[in-house]
């Protein structure tokens, strides 16, 4: 039975509050798996080990159904090990075809961990199958379901040999560590991983309704404000590639058909900002499009869309609300005040390392100095 494009995107949508259930500052990460899986664009993830971006995929790809794929590259994996090992009795027959059962051609979502660490056999296999969708190797010639890619590294390539490999996921996202203010939220939400598996409210019909209505998408209203978009990220010294600047029409698009909009507007420019390549130029295109960006808005992607538009202001309000937080449940019993002191600290130092003094802003400017006076006193008091 047929689904209903409205219905269909609802689907979606509840899947996605499913699978970011207990898992703290990664929302946005499991809605660009979304987003792009909708674009049939690739998601390359930056950040540190133990950021929980495995994870949040493995979630992510539960939630909307599908074959999934998994696996940590190295500098001595062999291609077998991704693609699959060459099929012997058909070897015995001088033809060179590859058993693609269980592997990355026959996925539907794959992550792919220390992707940059791959052979160059690896990489350029991967090139045709993430570009066209199709493996070679061999005798072997397959269209491949895959609907999204997402690949994660520690840190960008700085190799120009892997340019034009890494530039095949169109859109990227920088994580971090999960703050001292949040590390009960995370603490709670890890251990309710252990036991909950988040459930498919979602099907492939589902993505593939929500797909096709962004593929069906009339951009032509929305386009004259993306095109200025990209001659204002020019003009800050921002360069999009040619390829970049036309397939980010495909997120704009896939934000649009996720929110519920059949027609793209100016609140479903915010992907733009993932589409650029760098944490430090992601964080300069917030401020040059501030003005266009701040009509984001998408009920199905609501924290990609505010870590898009807003960016530090968005992390500086969660900051002070966590501030506050604390400094209403100021506790009276001795043996708890050693602990609320260590949470205050940990909302001081988030400040510090997230904003310099001078561009601190005013709500966050108050807030530190009633936390430094409270930690002050607290110092005094031991002493």
């Amino acid at each position: 039975m047929s689904v209903s494009f409205e219905v269909a995107a609802a689907e979606v949508r509840d899947a996605l509050t499913d699978a970011s259930r207990g898992l703290v500052e990664r929302e946005a990460m499991v809605e660009l798996v979304a987003l792009s899986a909708v674009a049939g664009e690739h998601l390359l993830v930056v950040g540190p080990p133990g950021t929980a971006k495995s994870e949040a995929v493995r979630r992510t790809s539960r939630a909307l159904g599908g074959a999934y794929f998994e696996y940590l590259l190295g500098r001595f994996t062999e291609p077998s090990e991704i693609f699959g090992p060459v099929d012997l009795r058909k070897l015995r027959e001088g033809l060179v075809e590859t058993e693609t059962a269980g592997m990355l051609p026959e996925a539907e979502v794959a992550f792919l961990d220390e992707v940059f660490l791959g052979s160059t056999a690896i990489l350029n296999t991967l090139l045709g199958l993430l570009n066209e969708r199709t493996f070679r190797r061999g005798h072997t010639r397959m269209q491949c379901p895959l609907r999204v890619c997402v690949g994660a590294s520690n840190a960008l390539p700085e190799d120009d040999a892997l340019a034009a490999f890494a530039d095949r996921f169109l859109a990227r996202i920088f994580v971090e560590p999960v703050p001292d203010p949040r590390l009960e939220e995370l603490l709670e939400g890890g251990a309710s991983l252990w036991a909950d598996a988040a459930p498919r409210v979602a099907s492939l019909a589902s993505l593939d309704v929500v797909s096709q209505a962004a593929r069906r998408a009339d951009l032509g209203p929305v386009r004259p404000h993306l095109a200025q978009a990209l001659r204002t990220l020019r003009a800050a010294g921002i360069a999009l590639s040619d390829r970049r600047a036309v397939k980010v029409q495909r997120l704009v698009a896939a934000a649009a058909a996720l929110a519920g909009r059949t027609t793209p507007g100016v609140a479903d420019l915010w992907p733009l900002v993932y589409a650029v390549p760098t944490k430090e130029a992601q964080a300069l295109a917030r401020d040059v499009l501030r003005d266009v960006l701040s009509a984001s808005e998408n009920p199905a992607l609501p924290a990609a869309a505010l870590e898009a538009s807003a960016g530090p202001l968005a992390r500086a309000q969660r900051i002070a609300q966590a501030g506050q937080a604390l400094l209403e449940a100021r506790p009276t019993e001795a043996d708890a005040v050693a602990a609320w002191r260590l949470k205050l600290e940990g909302v001081a130092r988030e400040m510090d390392a997230g904003f310099a003094p001078e561009a601190l802003p005013q709500a966050l400017r108050e807030l530190r100095g009633a936390l430094a006076a409270l930690l002050e006193d607290a110092s005094t008091r031991a002493a």
